[in-house]
């Protein structure tokens, strides 16, 4: 695990991860969600261009999923939560992983690291056959 993302509380939304239209929903969700909570035009597109990847994710190397996705409150602050859960083969190898360029398919390698940047917050937590789940937060400033 890497840092700290509070979990979206009841009031989160969910959406299925099983089809390239589900990862338009999702990124549709998140910036619905980000706008609601004000984070500027420069944050909205670093957090939603983050969930994009994750949502891809997702589908292509988990095999489908779910994004849970709320609103958060912390210290005083407000934010945008969305967290992406597989059941796939989880990542064997954390470190790799997270390393810019690193693919263990064809895409470019940023995905993970560069969803890492993007957001104030990141969460991993992944093990061979156990699936992933990533965690990412945002915070209006």
């Amino acid at each position: 695990m890497n840092g700290f993302a509070p979990v979206p509380d009841a009031e989160h939304e969910t959406v299925p991860i099983v089809t390239n239209d589900d990862v338009v929903r999702a990124r549709q969700l998140v910036r619905t969600l980000a706008q609601r909570c004000k984070l500027s035009l420069v944050d909205q597109t670093k957090l939603v261009t983050a969930a994009s990847e994750l949502a891809r994710n997702t589908l292509v190397y988990g095999g489908g999923g779910v994004m849970r996705a709320g609103v958060v409150s912390q210290d005083g602050r407000t934010g945008v939560t969305a967290v992406f859960e597989d059941s796939g083969p989880g990542i064997p190898d954390i470190e790799q992983a997270l390393v810019d360029g690193w693919t263990s398919g064809g895409g470019l390698g940023l995905g993970l690291s560069g969803a890492r940047r993007l957001v104030d917050h990141f969460t991993l937590d992944t093990a061979p056959g156990r699936g992933t789940q990533v965690a990412v937060t945002k915070w209006a400033r």
